[in-house]
């Protein structure tokens, strides 16, 4: 599950990005939806055609069943809200409106009784929670870039400092939402007591 800033659109290396996606794939299926890098960097379609070749699920804005040993489960993904923002409006246009409609129709007629999500944005958290998703992917907050003993990241985009949603597992009421601090950097090339990561999820039946 890969939730988006495959690339750095300030600094664009779209063969690093495939020669990571090439190794990815060979692990298990891969799915993937878009982050605001992606949807502002002008790049978006020519990256999604080499994802495509190398057989990634692309989930901006659909859903798909995974089925394994009799069970069934409900995959959802969303493309970034900022393939509707500038530039300029994205780090303060929190996107909830266009998240919610798009989710909803998402929703709506599903039969899988368990559904992730595959969302770029962890700030949506409550909005995730009040549509009852059951499990949630995110990331964004680069862990929150700088990260300190018994306070946690410094600051991320779309929650400023010290932000709520930064690595690691949330959960409210039935929704949990894990949050990678990912594997690179953006626009402040420096990571303080917050190591690159995969996040390995187990699922168990209930």
């Amino acid at each position: 599950m890969i939730t988006g800033d495959l690339i750095d659109r300030r600094n664009t290396n779209i063969e690093a990005a495939e020669k990571f996606m090439r190794e990815v794939v060979k692990v298990a299926p891969t799915y993937y939806v878009s982050g605001n890098h992606e949807q502002l960097s002008g790049l978006y379609t020519t990256l999604k055609r080499k994802l495509e070749v190398l057989n990634v699920n692309i989930m901006d804005n659909s859903y798909a069943v995974i089925e394994k040993k009799g069970g069934r489960i409900g995959l959802l993904g969303l493309a970034d809200p900022a393939v509707h923002q500038s530039e300029e409006s994205y780090l303060w246009d929190d996107g909830s409106r266009y998240v919610e409609a798009e989710l909803k129709n998402l929703l709506d007629g599903i039969d899988t009784k368990f559904n992730i999500l595959l969302s770029h944005r962890p700030e949506l958290f409550e909005l995730y929670s009040d549509l009852q998703i059951d499990l949630v992917f995110s990331g964004h907050a680069h862990g929150g870039q700088i990260r300190l003993p018994f306070i946690g990241g410094l600051i991320a985009p779309n929650q400023g400092l010290f932000p709520q949603y930064t690595a690691g597992v949330y959960s409210s009421g039935a929704t949990s939402m894990v949050v990678s601090r990912g594997l690179g950097n953006s626009i402040f090339p420096v990571r303080v007591f917050n190591r690159p990561e995969l996040v390995v999820v187990t699922l168990k039946k209930a």
